[in-house]
């Protein structure tokens, strides 16, 4: 099983956060939530009770009826012939997710960015044929202690083997079945989470599929070696973007998966405010893997660009207290902020293939030298038999 979190500065295991308890008494994961009095308040229109991912109704901003069923109009023409769409007009697809897919329709949206909904076409009844099989012991027993961590202020969530917990425990089982190397991972469970808030558990399914196998493939395989790579990615594109920042965290010696892994693997759902999360949802289905690099550079940006920013950092622990983004910036909380900015980085589509490529090539060879030295030491080198040779002369 691969583990989801990296351990954290102080050297305790990489838990997710949590203070303080939820009203059926379970341990809180995403984010730092209080426990609210269910007498006063109010579920929000995403399910949720309370915590940082709660939308407060007199703060959210609606689009005016009007415009939101133009919106639903143009996106059911789509779906109609949506192959045509998508390989003819990509780009007017693409400025429609930015702009924000309408709620009643995000779970069909998605279904058909992805392509999860042709695939489950193509296999009908294997989610069922996964249901009865038993699953791997240690994965299934892994899911089963952390069914409540996730979302637990959230309505679907928050009872103790409710119809939403059974639900998440049938997607993930599912998939350690459906993917039997790579098992189970933490941070699969809050993706699945947010599916399961949109759409039925078999469509949850195999949207959980399509996002692991072509959006962020290998983030799950044991020893995180893909997030690793896309963390390397991550600080060689902030190197072009914000060098400051680069050069602080470089010279506190903090590694991208100190802080970034939850970023990614969880796709954002344990970081930033909902609305936020469904938008940038909107877009990640659409465009990749690259939307979450440039979600990541304004997060950087903003949380450490500046002396003043920076002087309130003086030590490695201030600075990943930082980016743990326990209280957001009251920019980062303002999605149309977040989405211009990440698109006013400067960084292309070409840049970030050509720092991948570079960072792979940085990897070979270092690989490449260790192999070389491991060999050298063993005396099954090129150094190793050299020395032999003079043993046998002498």
């Amino acid at each position: 099983m691969a583990m989801a979190y990296p351990p954290s500065a102080n050297g305790d295991a990489g838990s997710p956060r949590s203070n303080g308890g939820s009203p059926s008494g379970h341990e809180l994961a995403n984010g730092d939530l209080a426990d609210p009095d269910s007498s006063t308040v109010t579920t929000d229109r995403y399910g949720f009770l309370g915590g940082n991912q709660y939308t407060d109704p007199d703060m959210e901003r609606r689009l005016p009826q009007e415009k939101l069923r133009k919106r639903e109009t143009k996106w059911l023409d789509m779906f109609i012939n949506w192959d045509k769409w998508m390989s003819k007009r990509f780009k007017k697809v693409r400025e429609r997710c930015r702009k924000g897919v309408p709620p009643s329709l995000r779970a069909r949206a998605w279904q058909h960015l992805c392509g999860s909904n042709f695939t489950m076409e193509q296999n009908k009844g294997l989610f069922e044929s996964y249901l009865r099989l038993p699953g791997d012991p240690k994965c299934i027993d892994d899911i089963n202690k952390d069914l409540d961590r996730q979302f637990p202020l959230h309505e679907m969530f928050l009872s103790k083997g409710g119809v939403g917990q059974e639900s998440l425990f049938e997607v993930l089982k599912a998939y350690t079945i459906h993917r039997p190397i790579e098992g189970y991972c933490q941070a699969q469970a809050p993706i699945a989470a947010l599916l399961l808030m949109h759409m039925p558990v078999e469509q949850a399914f195999w949207c959980l599929v399509a996002i692991c196998d072509k959006y962020i493939t290998g983030y799950y395989s044991p020893g995180l070696e893909a997030i690793q790579l896309d963390g390397d990615v991550l600080f060689g594109l902030l190197k072009k973007t914000s060098p400051g920042v680069y050069k602080h965290m470089r010279k506190q010696h903090i590694e991208p998966i100190m802080f970034m892994t939850e970023w990614f693997m969880c796709v954002y759902t344990r970081t930033l405010p909902w609305t936020i999360v469904l938008r940038l949802w909107d877009q990640f289905l659409c465009e990749g893997v690259k939307v979450l690099f440039r979600v990541g550079l304004v997060l950087l940006k903003v949380v450490l660009e500046g002396q003043e920013k920076l002087a309130q950092c003086p030590t490695f622990f201030e600075t990943l207290e930082k980016l743990r983004l326990r209280n957001l910036p009251h920019e980062l909380q303002d999605e149309d902020f977040l989405f211009r900015e990440s698109l006013r980085l400067g960084i292309s589509e070409r840049d970030m293939e050509r720092e991948h490529q570079k960072q792979i090539a940085r990897r070979k060879a270092a690989r490449e030298a260790k192999e070389k030295e491991s060999l050298a030491l063993s005396g099954q080198g090129p150094v190793g038999r050299k020395d032999v040779r003079q043993k046998k002369r002498s």
